[in-house]
């Protein structure tokens, strides 16, 4: 599994992001996949997940009814789209895949990890 993260940059609060996250292996089709993002001074925090389906989700109560993640396994992706971006939104966005195919908050079921990509919102 080789993943990289990409769709970051800098945005007004209100505004919206797609993150995508790619596996150049074509190895993640049978995993769950999460993101995880890291403020400065902070640490990496779950914000969600998806089964290697797409049929289960879950999300950190912080970003529900504003994120949604998704899946497209015939491309090799994963998907964050990001809507009414909040300040406290910034950081760098990790994704990465899971040992299982199941959807997780639990930051140690993930094996593989991509490089961040910057997220910036300005108020």
């Amino acid at each position: 599994v080789q993943l990289q993260a990409s769709g970051g940059g800098l945005v007004q609060a209100g505004g919206s992001l797609r993150l995508s996250c790619v596996d150049s292996r074509r190895t993640f089709n049978n995993n769950g996949v999460g993101w995880f993002r890291q403020a400065p001074g902070k640490e990496r925090e779950f914000v969600a997940s998806i089964s290697w389906n797409g049929q289960s989700t879950d999300y950190t109560d912080s970003v529900k009814g504003r994120f949604i993640i998704s899946r497209d396994n015939a491309k090799n992706t994963v998907y964050l789209q990001m809507n009414s971006l909040e300040p406290e939104d910034t950081g760098v966005y990790y994704c990465a895949s899971a040992r299982g195919a199941w959807a997780t908050s639990n930051r140690g079921a993930y094996i593989y990890w991509g490089r961040g990509t910057l997220v910036t919102v300005s108020s």
